[in-house]
């Protein structure tokens, strides 16, 4: 199935105890591949950006539970401006489809500083709603989610199977750059979050080893948990 011109993808979310998560990790490292973007034995990190507007749709959507939503945000890897991608992630039940945008650190430090002209100059459609949902509907930066991502690859299906470790919210600023970013826990360490993607169906070896009838599948929203935490702050 596509949406705008892309595969839609199975996408589940589970809650993991620290003993599930090191069974598993353990199972999977014989069978399938690690990411080849990972650093060391945690994978690698993730540090994102969320735009809401000001009624909080993208929030109140995701805790309302409506079957078709969507994030955009912005994303580095390894705290690194090498690679910027602006993002937008769609989610029709559980199958999602993300686009992805690179774009350059001058831009970013425009994105910074309220200037997203630039965008309009653009034939990508995604740079171009991202322009309409800042002007027209008042998108603006909201929150920081960062976290480290175990990944691991099994390409018949194409499936991805990640552990989301160490998730955290950026708590004293906006820019994924900050040398002075704060960032808060927000999941415990004895909690993994587990995600598995893949396309039309996941292949029977990986089934059996997920085996997850003992986990906690559950609609996980990283955006949510961090948002959560920050208003946590202004209330304290």
């Amino acid at each position: 199935m596509l949406f705008r011109g892309k595969r839609l993808r199975t996408e589940q979310k589970y809650y993991l105890h620290l003993h599930d998560y090191i069974s598993l990790r353990s199972k999977l490292a014989t069978t399938l591949s690690l990411d080849s973007h990972s650093i060391d034995h945690d994978g690698y990190n993730i540090r994102s950006l969320y735009y809401d507007d000001p009624k909080n749709t993208s929030l109140e959507r995701k805790n309302d539970g409506i079957f078709k939503r969507e994030k955009f945000r912005i994303r580095i890897y390894n705290d690194s401006d090498q690679f910027i991608a602006l993002e937008r992630k769609t989610k029709l039940g559980e199958y999602v489809c993300k686009e992805s945008k690179q774009i350059s650190r001058a831009e970013y430090d425009q994105m910074m500083r309220g200037e997203y002209e630039f965008l309009k100059q653009s034939n990508e459609p995604l740079m171009m709603d991202f322009y309409v949902a800042i002007n027209t509907y008042g998108y603006k930066p909201m929150s920081i989610v960062d976290y480290w991502r175990e990944a691991y690859i099994y390409e018949y299906g194409n499936v991805r199977i990640t552990f989301d470790k160490r998730l955290a919210a950026g708590v004293n600023t906006i820019d994924l750059f900050d040398p002075q970013l704060a960032l808060d826990e927000v999941v415990t360490t004895s909690s993994t979050i587990m995600e598995v993607k893949y396309d039309e169906i996941l292949p029977e070896r990986v089934k059996q080893i997920i085996a997850p009838a003992s986990h906690v599948r559950s609609s996980i929203s990283k955006y949510v948990l961090c948002r959560e935490k920050i208003l946590q702050h202004y209330t304290q």
